[in-house]
Order: structure tokens, then C-alpha cells, then sequence
């Protein structure tokens, strides 16, 4: 019998993200929205192309949360997404309600499961379905940095003109404009980046990076990015349900880690059976701590600009 996972948000993030996983064969989804017939739907077109995919797992597309019983990991894309111009934390006060009620049901139904959050802002959010559930802190995290060094290695391996597999990167802090991109972790075929580009090339990778989200945006016109954001929250469900002990940069509560108390904030982090097994600690420049500071404070005044939202 394969593993339950629950997709609340059938959007293209969460449909996407359904996908990724009944094909890696990684586990039966129940994708969840609250639009009559759009979760259905999707699921059914996906079981339809099960045949040729050449796999048996199950996609229930449902508008009934009770669905979700028994789910070991519960992924949350719900929300809307960025429009053109609009900055993460303009999405703050309606995506907190939205995700707020999500969270509420999770807490219902699926008290044992590992919270995953895609929603933007993505920190914040983090923290406040934490705030709701009161799930330990291994069980609930956030996508961000796996997809944020993705970008990164893209770029990396596309100015070098190189295979993104030879590509090894990390991005630490929030996701977003403060996000901290790590140059002395960031290698091609083991060899320091610093060696193959120069400073200027690699600042500009690197505000690239930082915009990854909003160059898509305005491309799109309509709609954000989804493809990559799939497939990097399909990468922790993966190390999740495999134990595989993956060290993956992710959304976690810091406990004085990296000097860090009491804020979500992006890390490397290894992730197996019980959600987050460990924070993983890395010898960074002193302007890399001061980035990643700045990056968890700019958390902290989300987090408190939505304790006011919620309050009034």
C-alpha cells in the first residue's frame, strides 16, 4: 500500500505538484480545492494518462477535507498567486486567511501528518500554520530554498554553457528579495565558482536569482511559476516518504541555529521519515551571516505585520 499525501490547492502548483509525485511512484495523492469539479477534473485527466506513464498510483480530487485522513505529508499551495507589480508581502492578508482555514483542517484531519507550505509570502505563512496547528517544529517547513538553488544552478550551468547536473548550489534565507545565495558552496564539477566567474558575472546571477519569481511573473503576464516550484517541493516529499536523509535547504523554525531564535527562516536542513531531522549548520563569511539576518528580521516584521492584520 503506498503513502498518502494530500494536495490542498488544485492550481497549476498543486496540480503540477500531484503529478510529480504519482509518476516518481512516490505515493497516492488526494488533491483538494474548494472549487466544485476543478480538483476532480484534473485528477481524472491525470489517472487517464496512469497507462502511459506506467503507474498505479491514485489521484482523488475532492472538495471534502475529510479525504485527507491518514495523509503522512500534506502539501499547502492553496492561495493566490503574484500578478505583475504585486510584491510577496502584498499577497500577506489574503492569502492568511486562506491559508489559516486550510491549516484549521489539516489540524482536524490530519493531526499526524508533515506540514509542507508552498503559499506565499512563504516564510510567513510557515509561521503561521505553526502557530495554528502547534505541530512540532520538525513537522512543519516550507518550500523555498530547494527551488531558489535551483534557479540558481540553472543560471549558473546556462552562463557557463555546462549540465545543470554538474551544478552544486545553495540558497539560504527567505524567499524572496532577501534570500542569500552561498558563492563558497557553490561549485561546477568541484570546482569553486569563483574560479569560472567573475564578480561581477556572479552578482548578476545572483540578482537574477533573487527575481527568479518575478521574471516569470512578467513573462506569464498572467499566473506564476509552477513547473520548477513542483518539482522542488516533489524533492522533499521524496527524501520525506524515502528517508533518505537528503540535506535540503528548507523553511524551518530556528532555535538559536545560526544565531537565529524564534523565526522561520531558510536553512539547510535534513529531511527523512519525522519531517526535519536536523539543521545543518555551515561555516559562513560574516557577510553571510549578516545577509541571513537581515533576510530572518525582514521574517520577523511579516510575521508581525500579520498578527496586526488578523488582530484588527
Amino acid at each position: 500500500m503506498k503513502p498518502k499525501v494530500s494536495v490542498i490547492g488544485a492550481g497549476q502548483v498543486g496540480a503540477t505538484t500531484a503529478q510529480r509525485i504519482v509518476e516518481k511512484g512516490l505515493a497516492d495523492v488526494v488533491l483538494a480545492d474548494i472549487v466544485e469539479g476543478m480538483p476532480q477534473g484534473k485528477s481524472l485527466d491525470l489517472m487517464e494518462a496512469a497507462p502511459l506513464e506506467k503507474h498505479d498510483a491514485k489521484v482523488i480530487g475532492t472538495n471534502d477535507y475529510s479525504e485527507i485522513v491518514g495523509s503522512e505529508i500534506v502539501v499547502v499551495t492553496a492561495g493566490v498567486s503574484r500578478k505583475p507589480g504585486m510584491s510577496r508581502m502584498d499577497l500577506l492578508k489574503t492569502n492568511a486567511q486562506i491559508v489559516k482555514g486550510v491549516a484549521e483542517k489539516v489540524l482536524q484531519y490530519a493531526s499526524q501528518s508533515i506540514l509542507i507550505m508552498v503559499t506565499n509570502p512563504l516564510d510567513v505563512m510557515t509561521s503561521l500554520v505553526h502557530q495554528i496547528t502547534r505541530f512540532p517544529k520538525q513537522r512543519v517547513m516550507g518550500m523555498a530554498g530547494v527551488l531558489d538553488s535551483a534557479r540558481f544552478r540553472y543560471f549558473i550551468a546556462e552562463k557557463l554553457k555546462v549540465s545543470v547536473k554538474d551544478v552544486n548550489a545553495m540558497v539560504l534565507g527567505g524567499h524572496g528579495d532577501d534570500m542569500v545565495p552561498l558563492p563558497n558552496y557553490t561549485t561546477v564539477n568541484s570546482t569553486p565558482i569563483s574560479k569560472l566567474l567573475s564578480q561581477d558575472e556572479l552578482d548578476a546571477l545572483i540578482t537574477r536569482t533573487r527575481n527568479g519569481g518575478a521574471e516569470i511573473v512578467s513573462l506569464l503576464k498572467q499566473g506564476s511559476a509552477y513547473y520548477a516550484p513542483a518539482s522542488s517541493v516533489t524533492q522533499m516529499v521524496k527524501s520525506i516518504l524515502l528517508d533518505e536523509r537528503e540535506i535540503l535547504p528548507c523553511c524551518t523554525l530556528l532555535e538559536g541555529e545560526y544565531g537565529l531564535k524564534g523565526v522561520f527562516c531558510g536553512v539547510p536542513c535534513r529531511l527523512g521519515r519525522k519531517g526535519v531531522l536536523e539543521v545543518v549548520e555551515l561555516k559562513l563569511t560574516d557577510e553571510e551571516k549578516k545577509a541571513l539576518s537581515k533576510s530572518a528580521e525582514s521574517v520577523r516584521q511579516g510575521v508581525q505585520e500579520l498578527s496586526s492584520l488578523l488582530s484588527s
